[in-house]
């Protein structure tokens, strides 16, 4: 399944149970020589929701939260429904061809998101190349926004990777590159562990959490990625995130060929 070009490989365990694996999570989610996606992702059998959601990036780490898979399992399932993720407990609502997730509220302390000191999370004095004063929040995973004025300038791909593994990040990070065009944010994200991607749920909803507490746009606002359009309203508590979701194909796979 796939949410704005954000791509999934959806294994359902409740149906039948597989050997959780990192490095055969890695070789399914190759695009040349396995299926190919960008998260692989495990529903199992909860106690607390209607179902639990586990997330792992191509490369076989483990995540706790992605609301563009949530939006796709909400889909999956066809009706309105609760998720357990690492994360926390968000819930979704199926609304005709889109999907509605109430993603939780936004954590914004230093030891949230988390920093490897204290400081100012909302006004970062570190600077990386052109890129400075970030935006740090954790929405379920920890996100860093830059607000540029040409997001065309700034190679996401080269400095995307060097953010995310900089020290101050002990758990690594989520990178964010948004410019704010008549009310509306474009943005581009790249992903820890899985890269540049086509769409980012929580990046889009950890950037329209920054526009918002910096004043720079109104909530609801449009957030517009690569692959497409989310809906991001929040008000100071929790974030509703809604765009649509795609079915490609459902199949069968030998689990033991690689």
């Amino acid at each position: 399944m796939h949410g704005l070009g954000n791509d999934f490989i959806i294994v359902d365990e409740r149906i039948m149970q597989v050997p959780i694996d990192r490095k055969k999570i890695a070789a399914y989610s190759n695009r040349y020589t396995g299926i190919g996606c960008d998260q692989f992702i495990i529903l199992m059998d909860s106690h607390i929701a209607d179902v639990k959601m586990e997330i792992y990036n191509n490369d076989g780490s483990k995540v706790g939260a992605c609301g563009n898979a949530s939006r796709c399992v909400i889909a999956l399932l066809g009706q309105d429904a609760s998720i357990e993720t690492e994360g926390g407990l968000i819930s979704g609502q199926k609304l005709d061809t889109q999907v509605e997730m109430n993603m939780g509220t936004p954590r914004f302390e230093w030891q949230d998101i988390p920093l490897a000191y204290a400081m100012d999370s909302g006004n970062l004095p570190v600077e990386w190349e052109k890129l400075n004063s970030g935006f740090c929040v954790n929405v379920g995973n920890p996100h860093i926004i830059f607000f540029v004025d040409d997001m065309e300038s700034i190679d996401i791909k080269t400095i995307g990777s060097i953010i995310e593994n900089d020290a101050i990040f002990p758990e690594k990070i989520n990178v964010n590159i948004a410019s704010i065009n008549n009310g509306e944010i474009d943005l581009k994200v790249w992903e820890r562990g899985a890269g540049l991607t086509q769409a980012c749920g929580t990046g889009a909803c950890a950037t329209a959490v920054a526009a918002i507490s910096k004043k720079l746009v109104s909530s609801p606002v449009q957030v517009n990625l690569p692959g497409g359009m989310l809906t991001i309203t929040w008000s100071g508590d929790n974030i509703l995130m809604r765009g649509d979701t795609v079915n490609v194909f459902k199949g069968e796979i030998d689990w033991d060929a690689f």
